[in-house]
């Protein structure tokens, strides 16, 4: 054993709605020493995702769930702080998927280099990582944007619909998002460049998002469902297309919404219209075309076509905290916890 100690977040029970302190625990435990061709991996970041409250539940989904006893899942950018490998030097960065802990034994397997000295190194959490990718991919690939067409997108600020929104943008769309408070919209049209953000917390909410989609929707990129849902159905137009990211409006429900059963009338207008409807899982459907996406988004950072926010967390102690206010919407930009200070 080496006299490090760890902090780890472990499953100690699977929350019924918002998890809290009795489901996630923060527990303490020493470091064992990595043996030859392992290296003890010290957590600098720690990626806060929506999808992370799937893995709480043991429901059937597309990822197993973590088990009773285990730590909490999670993308993390990592340094080496002791090497057994021949590979790895102690010091260098690396993009990990050790969770919600300070330290990590790895055999370096599914390990990615980012260099001894990255600018940004928290940024192959977001922009560079899986919600850049997502944005990307989601759009491009199943939303299939046209100049002129117009695009809505759902939690507009936060990493993934920011990334769509700025490449739908560049396309040559006109873009509508939707976010929730005044300074999100504010900072969608001045920052970001979109042509018009709607508060979802508004009264008249969907009369707003109507009048600014005056030619109907063409596509709608979909993170959130609920009540933004039921204002852009009756705006989407012929042959539309919907990118099905996720529905975090959703992810803290223990029952099914009240009121009636409305399933058919969604059928019906996907057929009427001939929409396309499509969910996606990024690395399982697109793994194959990373380089590609990694290409365009660091020409774009470079050429300052991409502008990108984090919200960073810097107490350790508070994740679960961070964690439950993003699926608030309480987060501005990429929910990043900063673990430890870089060596």
């Amino acid at each position: 054993m080496s006299d490090i100690q760890n902090r780890q977040y472990i499953l100690e029970s699977r929350p019924n709605g918002v998890a809290n302190e009795s489901n996630i625990v923060l527990k303490t435990h020493s470091v064992p020493a990595p043996k030859n061709g392992e290296v003890l991996l010290r957590t600098i970041y720690l990626s806060l995702d929506p999808y992370m409250r799937g893995r709480m539940s043991d429901a059937e989904s597309y990822a197993d769930p973590v088990e009773i006893g285990d730590v909490m899942v999670g993308a993390t950018v990592c340094q080496v702080e002791q090497s057994n490998h021949p590979d790895y030097q102690e010091g260098e960065w690396v993009l990990a998927y050790t969770g919600w802990q300070e330290y990590a034994i790895s055999d370096t397997k599914g390990l990615m280099k980012l260099g001894k000295n990255p600018e940004n190194p928290s940024y192959a959490l977001g922009i560079m990582g899986m919600p850049g990718f997502t944005a990307y991919m989601g759009l491009l690939d199943i939303g299939e944007p046209k100049p002129g067409e117009t695009v809505v997108v759902a939690a507009a600020t936060g990493p993934v619909g920011a990334t769509v929104g700025q490449i739908a943008k560049l396309k040559g769309c006109k873009v509508v998002g939707v976010a929730g408070g005044k300074e999100k919209c504010q900072h969608a049209v001045e920052n970001l460049g979109f042509d018009a953000c709607i508060d979802h917390k508004a009264d008249d909410f969907a009369e707003q998002l109507s009048a600014a989609c005056n030619k109907g929707i063409d596509v709608y990129y979909e993170n959130v469902g609920g009540h933004v849902l039921d204002a852009v159905l009756p705006l989407l137009n012929t042959k539309a297309r919907i990118p099905l990211c996720g529905l975090v409006s959703q992810y803290n429900a223990t029952e099914l919404p009240p009121g009636p059963d409305r399933l058919s009338m969604l059928m019906g207008l996907i057929l009427k219209k001939r929409i396309k409807v499509q969910g996606f899982i990024i690395f399982d459907d697109y793994a194959h075309r990373y380089e590609e996406f990694a290409k365009d988004m660091q020409a774009w950072l470079s050429e300052g076509k991409i502008k990108y926010k984090e919200h960073l967390e810097a107490n350790f102690e508070n994740t679960l905290n961070a964690f439950n206010a993003m699926l608030n919407g309480d987060n501005f930009g990429k929910t990043v916890v900063q673990v430890q200070q870089p060596m």
